[in-house]
């Protein structure tokens, strides 16, 4: 199987403004992403997909696969569906890496790609298993629910009444969809409880696409602020 990383890059955030473009040690936020995706044997490619001549320019300079799409896409899903569209170059698989992760390990991309070992799987993502009790109310975090064998049952963003004897897991925002199911989910439109959630995935389970969860060790680090920044600078510098 033949298969493309696309990293989602837009300009404008209400939290942080440029946030892509911010330094990290001497590089950008979106060019150490790139990179770690560069990383994955999966991928047979990696392009950067965006919105603001800034990000592409820069994309360019650093020497990167770039492409600009539309500006009026209302999530990641969509713009990866507009450079799987445009490009001439088939490829059967699309994973969709958020640009945010400058650290993101590359093995979890390549563990996404390993989930479409099974002819059943059209979509797939990960989840890791919450140590800190915090993160199972923070809305901040949604959570990924499953069965035994890895079948996502539902996505929620706070679980009510947690009890002790059980395992829960928050959901990593990494996406693996077949190509041809990703241009179908794209003309989907949103399910009353993607609305309620504000978690597009859910529209996907509302249509009856299986999801396959992959459950991850690896703790990834996303820059949501400015002050995550500081953060990350203080644990990898």
């Amino acid at each position: 199987m033949k298969i493309i990383g696309i990293i989602p890059a837009r300009y404008a955030s209400s939290r942080f403004p440029g946030k892509p473009l911010a330094d990290i040690l001497g590089k950008s936020m979106i060019q150490r992403v790139y990179e770690q995706c560069k990383k994955a044997p999966s991928l047979s490619q990696v392009i950067i997909a965006t919105d603001d001549e800034r990000i592409f320019n820069h994309v360019i300079d650093f020497g990167g696969k770039v492409i600009m799409t539309s500006n009026s896409h209302p999530s990641g899903t969509d713009r990866c569906n507009e450079v799987i569209q445009s490009l001439t170059e088939k490829y059967d698989i699309a994973i969709n890496i958020q640009g945010d992760e400058p650290y993101i390990n590359p093995e979890q991309i390549d563990q996404v790609a390993s989930l479409f070992n099974s002819e059943k799987v059209s979509i797939a993502t990960l989840a890791k298993k919450i140590e800190n009790e915090s993160i199972i109310t923070d809305i901040n975090s949604p959570k990924a629910i499953f069965d035994s064998n890895g079948i996502a049952l539902n996505f929620c963003r706070k679980i009510t009444n947690p009890t002790q004897e059980k395992a829960y897991f928050k959901h990593i925002g990494i996406y693996g969809y077949l190509t041809e199911t990703l241009a179908k989910i794209c003309k989907l439109p949103p399910s009353e409880n993607e609305i309620t959630e504000r978690l597009e995935q859910l529209r996907w389970l509302d249509n009856n696409y299986l999801i396959k969860v992959g459950v991850t060790t690896h703790e990834s680090i996303s820059v949501d602020a400015p002050e995550d920044i500081v953060k990350i600078k203080a644990q990898m510098g």
